[in-house]
């Protein structure tokens, strides 16, 4: 009889050697997931301060952190709450699963588990969290496995940024952002034990939901450290009367929608693993700048609302403030309300420009000799159009017109009729090829040319004005500085300018865009205590308003209009929609920024002259004007 039980048991010992042999070799391959660890991961976008703007990510919100970043107290509370013997089994712990084996058997179902931390890592990342026997088998069998190619400090590392946190956090640092806005090495004892707690039930110890749950688990964490005695009867008190102030987030953290889309967009061919990369993106915007344009915005857009209070919903507006001298872009907003519209009016919407094309044009007239005194024809003409079949008469928004007029008055007033006969002067050909040289798209080859009868994007345009803004060099806008990938490398972006003009021909126009604010279409925009420059845009049947304008250090170029290309209410110009939004950003902006230059530096090779008791700026190319206009009879492209 002995010999058959012992032969029974020999084959059942053989037979459970045979099973686990054979599920370890079925299984075996799945460890190195665990060993080769590489999790999706969040991106994020910054500010050029540093400070966050979004989260991007697919299915899990996870920003990852190395163990040498993870403090001891972390590491600490964790193994005192879940694996005490952590750093002495060998991926399972034989007692407690002996222990809990006895529990259940006589419970008759399931109700303790023995799992160490590697198990936990191999159930979270490996397995489903079904309680069967066969489950807990391979669970087992790849903990031994993970444990014997792993050190401690690796599969600490991996479980701290694997398992769930709750609220749609994945790994300790995303908790800890998103629940307290810290960094691991800035948290209390409490918010640590809280955080440390979680991984047993997510949910209902989530502390922006359920706080009186998730500080009853806190305390249990202090109690299990002070009973250790790994913290002293001071901390474990002072700890137990803490409670933290929690953040209840969106996981995105979106705070500036409109910049994060563009970002996306810009990136997301180029980085195909964009949202599951982990990339850290640093952008030229700065918040608070950002924060203020669309409060700006919004200002303007009341204004015009509060004037017209029948008008339709498809009104909105756009406003981007770039760095002069840099192009990097402060702030871009591209739309009035984001939760209404997402789409980005800034970047995607091409809008004709109107009087706000201006300024190139008569750039153009000064560096074919004109001046700022130089007298041109302000007088009505009729144009014979032979494609639509019918005469074409422009005419001024005063439907007035003056004669002969200085070409700063011409500008200063914003004169249409003075413009074409600008253009008449200087040749179609000269103007339509100098507008293409300094990029301009669509530009029509006829006359309207003057009146800026194309598109152009708001974004796009404040590119063209660092012309005048920077002196002469045209810059590009910049968006992102720089992206850093989880290995820490790092793509940097920087600056790029065109020189197209000498600092003293872009001078004349800077001299001539102030008198605009001063005593022209762009009155306001005025700002007691520093020098301010820009040019109103108005287009027919004021479908569209500009503002684009510019201090010693920013531009800013605001832009109002309906989406669907219908009429504001009459005499919405851009001196009256979109200038006050400009006023506003730079006054606030130099509460912000009081160090910001206040007066626009006059360059070498610029002198003055006076005509008819007026001063005049000129230069060895823009000089007095003697008898008649300049000279336009050469081919010179800027």
């Amino acid at each position: 009889m002995l010999k058959y039980i012992i032969s029974f048991i020999f084959i059942v010992v053989i037979g459970v050697f045979a099973f686990l042999l054979k599920t370890y070799s079925d299984i075996r391959f799945e460890a190195y997931k665990v060993i080769n660890y590489e999790p999706d991961l969040t991106t994020r976008i910054f500010d050029r301060n540093g400070k966050l703007i979004a989260n991007i990510f697919g299915k899990h919100n996870r920003v990852y952190v190395k163990y040498k970043d993870i403090p001891p107290r972390v590491i600490e509370s964790l193994v005192a709450i879940e694996d005490t013997l952590f750093f002495e089994h060998s991926g399972i712990n034989l007692e407690a699963i002996f222990r809990a084996a006895i529990k259940d058997i006589k419970a008759m179902k399931f109700v303790e588990g023995a799992s160490t931390l590697t198990q936990q890592l191999i159930k979270d990342t490996l397995l489903t969290r079904n309680k069967t026997i066969l489950r807990k088998i391979k669970e087992a069998l790849l903990a031994i496995r993970v444990d014997s190619a792993l050190t401690k400090e690796q599969i600490i590392e991996r479980y701290l940024n694997q398992v769930y946190f709750g609220h749609g956090y994945y790994g300790i640092k995303t908790a800890a952002l998103g629940y307290f806005h810290k960094e691991l090495n800035e948290l209390s004892l409490k918010e640590i034990a809280i955080l440390v707690g979680l991984p047993k039930a997510p949910s209902a110890y989530n502390p922006a939901k359920h706080m009186d749950l998730s500080l009853a688990r806190a305390n249990m964490v202090l109690d299990r450290l002070y009973k250790l005695g790994w913290i002293d009867a001071k901390q474990y008190e002072k700890s137990l009367n803490e409670r933290p102030l929690v953040y209840d987030d969106t996981l995105t953290q979106n705070v500036a929608p409109y910049v994060t889309d563009e970002v996306v967009k810009r990136l997301s061919k180029k980085y195909k693993d964009l949202k599951t990369g982990g990339y850290k993106i640093y952008t030229t915007i700065d918040l608070d700048e950002q924060f203020l344009a669309k409060k700006a915005l919004k200002f303007g857009y009341d204004g015009i609302i509060k004037r017209d209070k029948d008008i339709n919903s498809t009104l909105n507006g756009a406003m981007v403030v770039m760095d002069n001298h840099t192009g990097e872009v402060l702030a871009m907003v591209g739309g009035v309300d984001y939760k209404k519209s997402s789409f980005n009016r800034a970047t995607q919407s091409k809008r004709q420009p109107g009087s706000s094309i201006k300024p190139f044009i008569y750039q153009i007239a000064l560096n074919y000799g004109y001046s700022e005194a130089t007298k041109i024809a302000d007088i009505s003409r009729v144009y014979e159009d032979k494609i639509k079949n019918k005469d074409w008469k422009p005419r001024n928004y005063e439907n007035n017109f003056e004669g002969l007029i200085t070409l700063e008055d011409a500008l200063v007033h914003s004169r249409n009729l003075a413009t074409i006969n600008l253009v008449n002067d200087l040749g179609l050909e000269n103007v339509y090829k100098n507008l293409k040289f300094l990029g301009f798209k669509g530009v029509p080859y006829d006359l309207s040319i003057a009146l800026g009868s194309f598109g152009v994007s708001p974004y796009e345009f404040a590119g063209k004005y660092t012309l005048f803004s920077n002196y002469g060099e045209m810059m590009k806008p910049l968006l992102i500085k720089k992206i850093v990938n989880r290995f820490r490398d790092m793509e940097i972006y920087k600056p790029q300018g065109k020189k197209i003009n000498e600092p003293k021909q872009a001078y004349l126009m800077i001299d001539i865009l102030k008198n605009v604010v001063l005593r022209g279409t762009g009155r306001n925009a005025r700002i007691k205590g520093i020098e301010t420059a820009g040019k109103t845009g108005t287009t027919n049947n004021y479908i569209d308003a500009w503002f684009c304008g510019f201090t010693p250090d920013i531009e800013v170029i605001t832009w109002y209009g309906h989406d669907d290309n219908t009429p504001m209410k009459r005499r919405e110009t851009g001196g009256r929609a979109a200038a006050p939004a400009f006023n506003y950003f730079v006054s606030n902006y130099l509460a912000i920024h009081p160090e910001t230059k206040r007066e626009f530096k006059i360059p070498k090779g610029v002198d003055k002259f006076v005509k008819d008791g007026k001063t005049y700026y000129f230069t060895d190319i823009s000089k007095p004007p003697k008898e008649g206009n300049g000279d336009s009879s050469s081919k010179l492209i800027f």
